[in-house]
Order: structure tokens, then sequence, then C-alpha cells
């Protein structure tokens, strides 16, 4: 654990004020739910909570299946990180923190298609991040849980109508999951 040397008092109702500057590093948005552990010494550790997080290993099953049936590498992502990756770029993606651009992609709702007049859409925030070839956003209950992206595939310009129903038909499957 790592020591910020910020200290923060209890108010009279029981809450307390985390620092712009550590909400920001952790993408902590408002309405963000954190989950809270306590240890006997009387740690109190507050930690993200992702929804999509309880659905990692089925999410990493349908990557690889996805990433089998169309061929391009592929990942799952949580509106702060990619939890789930297939294909030759897994490693270049697995865990890592995901670009502005893409936040804005989910934000907006809608799916994103490399050379609809929009801009390169780098995956990760990384310097030398792969650009992703589709997006689609992962709704549930209304609200943006993440979303499904889809590389380029080797000699393909961009993807065709049938990657783009297979990839939102994942995520509206796993925004389905989600509700249950």
């Amino acid at each position: 654990m790592k020591a910020t040397g910020i200290v923060r008092r209890i108010d009279d109702l029981g809450r307390i004020v985390i620092p712009k500057e550590i909400r920001r590093t952790l993408r902590i948005r408002e309405g963000d739910p954190l989950e809270i552990y306590t240890e006997k010494d009387g740690e109190v550790i507050f930690k993200k909570y992702s929804p999509m997080g309880d659905l990692e290993g089925f999410a990493g099953e349908i990557c690889e299946s996805l990433h089998k049936t169309i061929g391009a590498s592929c990942a799952i992502c949580d509106r702060d990180g990619v939890i789930a990756a297939a294909g030759s770029r897994r490693r270049e993606l697995l865990e890592k923190s995901i670009s502005p651009a893409l936040e804005r992609v989910m934000e907006n709702r809608g799916v994103y298609v490399q050379g609809e007049g929009g801009a390169p859409l780098a995956v990760t925030d990384a310097a030398d991040s792969p650009e992703a070839a589709l997006a689609a956003p992962i709704l549930s209950a209304g609200d943006v849980m993440g979303c499904v992206v889809l590389l380029p595939q080797e000699g393909r310009p961009k993807p065709g109508e049938t990657e783009r129903k297979l990839a939102e038909m994942v995520a509206g499957f796993l925004g389905r999951q989600m509700e249950e």
C-alpha cells in the first residue's frame, strides 16, 4: 500500500472527502461505487467496484470465442481498463487503462467503426496503444458498464456488418448478464 501523506477528518455525518488528485489518478467519478474493506488493525480500504469484474472469467471465454470466430484480436473493457483480451495483441491490452477517447465513445453510447468519419481510436492510454477497428458499448439497466473492442484484421481495411453485429450482440449479452 502506498502512503499519500494526505490526512482528512470525518465530518459530523461520517463522511470523508477523497482528494481531487486521487480521484483523478484513480478515475473515480461522481456516482462510482466503492467497495469498503476493513482489517483487524484498524485499516479501512476503499476499492473501486466494477460490476464487470464479476464477469472477468466469462468475458475472457467470450473474447476467446470471438477471436476464434472472426480471427481478429479483441478485448472487453470496463469503464477503467481492459478486463479480458484474446488474439495476438492480448499482452498489449490486458489489464491496461483505457484511453480517454475510448471512454468518450462509451459515454456517447454509440458504436465506433474505424473509417466512418472519426479519428483513429486508441484502446489504451499507452503511447503505443493498438487502435480499435470497432467498439460497441456494454449497457446495463441504462448505464454504461464497458465495451467490446475489435482490432483491425490483417488485410481488411475496416470491419464489416457481420463483425459489427457480432460485437453488438456480445455487448448486449454481457449487459443483460449484469442485470441478472
